[in-house]
């Protein structure tokens, strides 16, 4: 049975991913912190849960060193990040490095490590971008600045691996109506993000999983390199 790592699994985009590949008769190692770990196991018997410490490169190295010992490895899905907002000039150095680390380098890192793990039908890779690698607004420079070199890494990627048919992929949302939103957007702010969106509302989980699901499919057997923002038409008005 092939499986997929995908970190930051346990909620919001990341747990709609997951869902949507355990449907696809997919194995899912899913990562995050603090997290009953048998709760999660007890949901399918196809769902593993690891923990993993995206901020920490002892954390990353040993959920590496654990994959190795994996024989059908055949996706991988970087859904995990963190933001930072703050004004460029008071923007400090630990923030900074804490959000590239965790939006960048263990992405990196992951990918690398992983990409030597799949087999001699390839595999697939798909980072978690935003529309914030595209556009951006106040506040968001650390977090503008990680997407926005995710890019650039997808395409590195893409290239390099090629001749082993791993396609690398990047999808950027814009905002999705996740716990995440609700708790840290105001009924009312919500409400006015969704008139600025042409398509009249913010997206479900689920919409953004169903691309990444054909990202990993069967089907795809040519996109690569690319980033592909899924908005509903914000970034473009």
């Amino acid at each position: 049975m092939k499986e997929i790592v995908v970190t930051g699994g346990t909620r919001g985009i990341g747990a709609a991913i997951v869902h949507s590949l355990l449907a696809d008769g997919y194995k899912v190692i899913a990562t995050g912190r603090n997290v009953n770990q048998s709760r999660l196991n007890n949901q399918n018997e196809n769902l593993e849960f690891q923990d993993l410490e995206l901020d920490s490169h002892v954390s990353v190295t040993k959920f590496c060193k654990y994959l190795s010992t994996r024989e059908d490895l055949y996706g991988l899905v970087n859904n995990a990040g963190i933001n930072r907002v703050n004004e460029f000039t008071n923007i400090q150095e630990i923030d900074f490095e804490e959000v590239l680390q965790v939006n960048l380098k263990s992405v990196f890192y992951l990918s690398q490590s992983i990409s030597k793990l799949f087999g001699d039908s390839g595999g697939k890779v798909v980072h978690i971008g935003s529309i914030w690698s595209v556009i951006t607004k106040k506040g968001r420079v650390s977090y503008s600045t990680a997407k926005a070199a995710l890019s650039g890494l997808t395409r590195g990627m893409a290239v390099d691996l090629a001749e082993r048919n791993i396609l690398v992929n990047t999808v950027s949302p814009g905002f999705v109506e996740t716990e995440l939103t609700k708790s840290s957007l105001s009924e009312k702010e919500i409400n006015t993000i969704s008139k600025q969106i042409p398509m009249g509302r913010l997206a479900q989980p689920e919409e953004i999983a169903k691309f990444v699901r054909f990202l990993l499919s069967p089907q795809n057997t040519y996109l690569t390199g690319q980033n592909i923002v899924i908005d509903g038409g914000f970034s473009i008005v």
